[in-house]
């Protein structure tokens, strides 16, 4: 069961115990259900924080997000807690080790992207740059099917995120990591997290 807070949510949103409503992208998979209401589309700050859904998105394209789910807790080790210092200091001897982990994605232009990416973000004051890109005033969709895959906004961040050394950071990754650190808003109308703000 998901919490927030430390809460159980049908006691904190629906005490009369009947089945919450949320995103049509949530499967039963526990790990989902506890993403979604616990995390998804709440504000993320600090430029680590920040680093880190910039990674696991990158990591994510052409894959399904509950492979990267299952394995965050690895990638958080192999990645030095996504300390941007500490990954940019990596070199060779760390991109042949990541590639031997078999609890990360495996993959060699990803894996580069990242060590690209901290070192571009050092200094640079990520968690601003990208936070001033919010979108408050993004229509509240009413199904699945209003959630667009990219926007103006997820455009010009990807953009500027470009021009600044980043790798793998798409306009259609770009939203992914607007709407996981509440840059948007996507949680559909009827689904209990928008209602239980």
């Amino acid at each position: 069961m998901s919490t927030v807070d430390g809460e159980d949510v049908r006691d904190v949103v629906n005490p009369a115990g009947a089945e919450l409503v949320r995103c049509g992208w949530v499967t039963s998979a526990p790990d989902y259900i506890d993403y979604h209401d616990r995390e998804w589309g709440r504000p993320v700050t600090g430029d680590d924080q920040v680093f880190e859904r910039i990674t696991l998105e990158a990591f994510q394209s052409g894959l399904s997000w509950i492979t990267i789910l299952r394995k965050r807790e690895n990638f958080r080790a192999a990645f030095a807690g996504f300390s941007l210092p500490a990954v940019a200091a990596f070199g060779d001897e760390d991109v042949t080790r990541l590639l031997g982990d078999a609890g990360i994605i495996r993959n060699r232009a990803k894996i580069e992207a990242t060590i690209a990416n901290a070192r571009a973000a050092l200094g640079l004051g990520l968690s601003d740059l990208v936070w001033g890109h919010a979108d408050p005033g993004a229509p509240v969709p009413a199904t699945l099917a209003d959630v667009p895959a990219q926007t103006p906004g997820s455009k010009a961040l990807a953009k500027e995120l470009k021009s600044h050394g980043f790798r793998f950071v798409g306009p259609t990754t770009a939203y992914a990591l607007m709407q996981a650190i509440g840059l948007v808003d996507d949680h559909v109308a009827d689904c209990w997290t928008r209602r239980g703000r």
